[in-house]
C-alpha cells in the first residue's frame, strides 16, 4: 500500500533521524490497534537521496512480519529507485533486533546487490525511538555475510580476487626486475626506491647475478 507524502516528506535523507521523522509520523497516523501489529516499509530513493515513495509492504503480528524479497524490491523497482531503506516497527517498544531481524536484512543486502538496488540502511522503531543498522554498524558486519549470496556470484568475487591478486603479484615482480636492473648499474638505493616503489630491505635481498 502507497503511503501517500506531504510535501515535507519529499525530503533528501541524510541520515537516519532523517528517515525516523519520517516514518515515526507515518506510524502515528495508523490506528491504535495497527500500531499493536509489525508493518514493514520501503522507503524508495533517487540518485540525489531523496524520497520517491514509500511503501506499506506487509502487516503481520504483534511480534512478526512476513517478509519476502519479491514484495520488498517491486514498488521500488517499478519507481526506478536507486537505492532503498527498511524499515519496520516493534510493537513491544524494543528496539534491539532479533536474530530474524538480522537475517532478513542480511537476505535484503545481497539480494538488493544483485539487483543493484542496494539496502542503505534497515530501521526498527516505535513510537518514541529507533535503532538504525547503519549507526550500529550492524549492515557493514551483514554486507560481508555470504549466506544468501548464490554460488554463481561466490564465484564470480572468488575470480574477481584471483584475478586482482594475480595483478599485484605481476606488478611486484616487475617491480623487482627493473630494481634488479638498476643495482647491476650502481644506481643509488633511494633511488630504486622512489622508481620501484620497493622498500630498501627487499632492494638488498635482490640478487644481481
Amino acid at each position: 500500500m502507497n503511503i501517500k507524502l506531504t510535501e515535507s516528506q519529499k525530503i533528501k535523507v541524510l541520515c537516519s533521524d532523517d528517515i525516523y521523522s519520517i516514518m515515526q509520523r507515518v506510524l502515528m497516523r495508523e490506528n491504535k490497534i495497527d500500531r499493536d501489529r509489525e508493518h514493514l516499509w520501503t522507503i524508495s530513493l533517487d540518485n540525489a537521496s531523496r524520497v520517491l515513495n514509500i511503501e506499506l509492504v506487509s502487516m503481520g503480528t504483534i511480534n512478526q512480519t512476513l517478509v519476502e524479497p519479491m514484495e520488498v524490491f517491486s514498488i521500488p523497482l517499478q519507481k526506478r529507485a536507486v537505492k532503498i531503506i527498511v524499515i519496520h516497527n516493534h510493537p513491544s517498544g524494543e528496539i534491539k533486533p532479533s536474530e530474524e531481524d538480522k537475517d532478513i536484512t542480511d537476505r535484503l543486502i545481497q539480494v538488493g546487490k544483485i539487483m543493484n538496488v542496494p539496502v542503505l540502511d534497515h530501521l526498527i522503531i516505535t513510537e518514541k525511538t529507533f535503532f538504525s543498522f547503519v549507526d550500529s554498524g550492524l549492515l557493514a558486519e551483514l554486507a560481508l555475510s555470504t549466506k544468501y549470496v548464490p554460488a554463481y556470484e561466490l564465484q564470480k568475487r572468488y575470480e574477481k580476487v584471483a584475478k586482482e591478486e594475480g595483478e599485484e603479484k605481476g606488478k611486484k615482480e616487475r617491480s623487482k626486475e627493473i630494481a634488479r636492473s638498476l643495482k647491476r648499474k650502481g644506481i643509488d638505493i633511494e633511488v630504486i626506491v622512489e622508481t620501484t616503489g620497493l622498500t630498501k630491505s627487499v632492494i638488498a635481498r635482490l640478487k644481481t647475478d
